[in-house]
């Protein structure tokens, strides 16, 4: 069993892709996986369980609640690594975003991505994240995350940072 984290696209977000967390949880320690725990309502899961368990996941989830989502995976591992790279550690937590792919990009997207004019918003691709400074905050941001996401051939959900640490502090916790 390994300590995972799975992020939910699109769940409880403007009044759509409505889950309650109790019956998510329900639904997790009915598939099996351990120790689930949920963060907040936009479909953050900790739990142990066996890797590979996201497509299951997704149609569980589709089945069960109606809503159509994909579902993102980090292990504990793997979410130590995405909050050692943070580029922007002297952000604002809330200032800062990290948008989970459901791959990593080729190099060439990601390459057309670094030469989008973006600003006054900060963006930095390590491995199947991106991370994401708004310096002006990202309810007045202009930034174009559908094309970001058709550049990179990828599409992820975000996280803002403290999300993130709490996620990774749930993870520690259960391990």
């Amino acid at each position: 069993m390994t300590t995972q984290i799975a992020l939910l696209r699109g769940v409880n977000v403007g009044g759509n892709g409505k889950v309650k967390m109790d019956a998510l949880r329900a639904l997790c320690e009915g598939m099996g996986l351990r120790r689930v725990r949920t963060y907040i309502q936009s479909g953050n899961i900790v739990f142990l369980g066996p890797e590979g368990v996201g497509a299951r996941l997704e149609t569980e989830i589709e089945k069960t609640f109606g809503v159509r989502t994909f579902v993102v995976i980090r292990t504990l591992e793997e979410m130590r690594e995405i909050a050692a790279r943070n580029p922007f550690p002297e952000v604002e937590p809330k200032k800062l975003l990290v948008s989970f792919l459901q791959g990593t990009p080729a190099r060439q997207a990601a390459e057309r991505v670094g030469q989008m004019e973006i600003g006054p918003e900060e963006l930095h691709i390590q491995g199947s994240e991106m991370y994401i400074h708004f310096p002006l905050g990202q309810g007045v941001s202009k930034l174009p995350m559908a094309k970001i996401e058709k550049t990179l051939g990828l599409a992820g959900t975000g996280r803002n940072w403290n999300t993130v640490l709490a996620l990774l502090a749930m993870a520690e916790e259960i391990s």
